[in-house]
């Protein structure tokens, strides 16, 4: 019997990092819930638990450096590898529908939603990373988003064109293009990176505006997580669809 897959999921105790990881347990992965708040991640693994799946959590702030190591340890010391790795956890400190302020957009703001989006994701993926090589078919999962995509905002008519939140927007770029290159770093092996969008999703973030739920949010994150050896590397998706960068 082949062994269970173990996956860590960022921000998992609510959101789309919940529905992810539920998800990914009813297809029976061992998901560990990574949340800032450890009495909110165990409650949310009890949920899980109370479901039938094997559910987990640790208590990890992204913007905390040391938090990566906790992670590390546990997983080496309870697994001794990790399969699945969702970089879900996610923050913006803009008005979506605001109108265009990147003249006026802070460094403030644009450092902290570049060392939640971006520097924390690349800084947790290269800890880990040791022990998603040691997985048979490792799968790495960075949350990115449509407004990502410069070659949309820069066409106009294209869905997003008047969507311009700057610091958010120019965080998943990047995030976007961290996965293009980690993924031509490991395309010989059997670890796989790829970029989701969820699409516009009824979260704290996305408002009760958004016009999907939850749980189809989560839907491409769960399958990228879980692609076969032949499934693609270093792409942009939105359920079975290419996104352009």
């Amino acid at each position: 019997m082949a062994a269970e897959k173990i996956a860590f999921i960022t921000g998992g105790n609510r959101g789309l990092g919940f529905e992810t990881a539920r998800q990914l347990g009813q297809a029976g992965v061992i998901v560990i819930l990574g949340s800032r708040d450890a009495t909110k991640g165990k409650a949310a693994a009890d949920t899980l638990k109370s479901e039938g799946i094997h559910a987990e959590s640790v208590r990890f702030d992204v913007t905390q450096p040391a938090d990566d190591q906790a992670v590390y340890d546990y997983l080496d010391k309870k697994y001794g590898r990790l399969d699945i790795l969702v970089n879900n956890a996610g923050i913006s400190r803009e008005n979506f529908l605001g109108g265009n302020k990147t003249s006026t957009t802070s460094a403030a703001i644009l450092h902290d939603t570049f060392d939640t989006n971006f520097f924390a994701v690349i800084r947790l993926t290269q800890k880990l990373l040791p022990l998603l090589r040691k997985s048979p078919a490792g799968r790495i999962v960075n949350l990115s988003s449509i407004l990502g995509s410069t070659a949309l905002h820069a066409t106009p008519g294209s869905p997003i064109y008047d969507a311009k939140a700057f610091a958010y927007d120019a965080s998943k770029a990047a995030l976007n293009s961290f996965t293009v290159h980690l993924a031509h770093e490991l395309k010989d092996t059997k670890v796989k990176v790829n970029s989701a969008h969820p699409g516009w999703v009824k979260t704290d973030m996305g408002t009760d505006a958004a016009p999907m739920e939850i749980p189809d949010g989560a839907k491409t994150a769960v399958r990228l997580a879980t692609l076969p050896d032949s499934g693609p590397t270093g792409g942009f998706f939105h359920g079975n669809d290419s996104l352009p960068w």
